[in-house]
């Protein structure tokens, strides 16, 4: 296999990582960033390394996050070797907790879903006694909850930073502060990527992986990509002494000792801010669940955008109209970062087959009128 130049069009954890995996695998390298002032879901994201409760009725999915999550000690340790960051990668388990009998109901069913699917993801539901054994601090309103081992959490803004600081170690050439506007197929069977402001840059193959801004982009190369915003408020305490070790759906204790809470899911379109409604629900709620927590001073509150398809799950394929053209997109680029790296990477960079039924993927299922799809994931 040939190793063509390969332009990938965004800088977050999705694009950071595909470039990464092509870098490694050998291909030289064009790296599109917009920078800080995109919709950057990855300054804004809670940072889990996530596996239970991916992939209800969606399995190929599911096998695919199975994957991640074993990718991921691979991952964290060449980004040290790499770029010297430590991205705090710890993946002791992590714990779903819930309110009511229902909730567990729900849960229990979901999860019995999953279990057998590809390698096996393990799960165990916990009563509110085996609940309390494990996680001590939880409050007299929690019901129960479920635990997997396979999950955890990573240092967000320091896994984007390590990522570029990779990048840059492989050789990789890296553009900030480009906003592209428009892409196309060259005459000769390359791709032209051209800024708002006019610049230009070319290849022979071509990686859309630019958050909400590849459901314009994706459609100029023969791709479907019907990415929307869906908000999230997340909220951070002064630094406590550590009470939490496993991260959890509603609270998370980072490795600085502040707790990260959240998150709110709102339709607001490209609203990032925040609001008081908001910030006062997920702390009534992160008090219910830790009543610890109550005289935590909070130091910060912020809004980030995620980048939502119909279903929730990702958009990966390459243009049957173009060639050497691909899309990827997910919000769920922490957790999938490690099959983004080395799975995606070299595949989209032509040094690896494709890999086995990524068609499950393609945006053109959204097309199907049989189908119907909600945001399950």
């Amino acid at each position: 296999m040939s190793k063509e130049e390969v332009l990938v069009v965004g800088g977050g954890v999705v694009g950071a990582a595909i470039a990464f995996g092509a870098a490694r695998a050998g291909a030289p390298v064009v790296l599109l960033d917009e920078g800080d002032i995109a919709h950057r879901a990855s300054r804004g994201n809670f940072g889990l390394v996530w596996m239970q409760s991916k992939g209800s009725g969606f399995p190929r999915y599911a096998r695919w996050c199975r994957d991640a999550v074993d990718f991921w000690p691979r991952l964290a340790q060449e980004l040290q070797e790499l770029a010297g960051v430590d991205v705090h990668l710890q993946q002791p388990g992590g714990f779903w907790i819930g309110f009511s009998d229902a909730e567990m109901q729900a849960r229990a069913a979901m999860l019995e879903e999953l279990k057998d699917i590809g390698p096996g993801i393990p799960y165990e539901m916990l009563d509110r006694a085996e609940l309390k054994r494990r996680l001590p601090a939880i409050g007299p309103t929690v019901a129960g909850g479920s635990f997997c081992p396979l999950d955890g959490h990573v240092n967000p803004l320091k896994l984007l930073h390590a990522l570029h600081a990779a990048l840059k170690a492989l050789g990789v050439r890296v553009h900030a502060g480009v906003e592209v506007a428009r892409v196309s197929r060259r005459q000769d069977g390359g791709y032209a990527a051209e800024s708002r402001d006019g610049r230009s840059w070319h290849a022979p193959r071509l990686v859309l992986a630019a958050g909400l801004g590849n459901k314009t982009l994706a459609a100029q190369v023969g791709l479907h990509a019907p990415v929307e915003p869906n908000r999230g408020q997340v909220l951070i305490t002064e630094r406590l002494e550590p009470f939490l070790h496993h991260p959890t759906n509603k609270a998370r204790q980072t490795n600085e000792g502040t707790v990260q809470l959240g998150y709110s899911i709102e339709d607001v379109g490209f609203d990032d801010g925040t609001t008081v409604s908001a910030i006062e629900w997920i702390a009534r709620r992160a008090l219910a669940t830790f009543p610890v927590l109550s005289e935590a001073r909070l130091v910060r509150a912020w809004g980030a955008l995620r980048v939502m398809t119909p279903d929730g799950s990702p958009i990966y394929q390459e243009s049957p109209a173009c060639p050497g053209a691909y899309v990827a997109t997910s919000h769920s680029g922490v957790s999938l970062a490690g099959t983004h790296a080395y799975v995606l990477g070299p595949w989209m960079a032509g040094l690896a087959p494709a890999p086995d039924d990524i068609e499950a993927f393609a945006g053109d299922r959204y097309l199907d009128p049989g189908r119907s799809f909600s945001h399950a994931h």
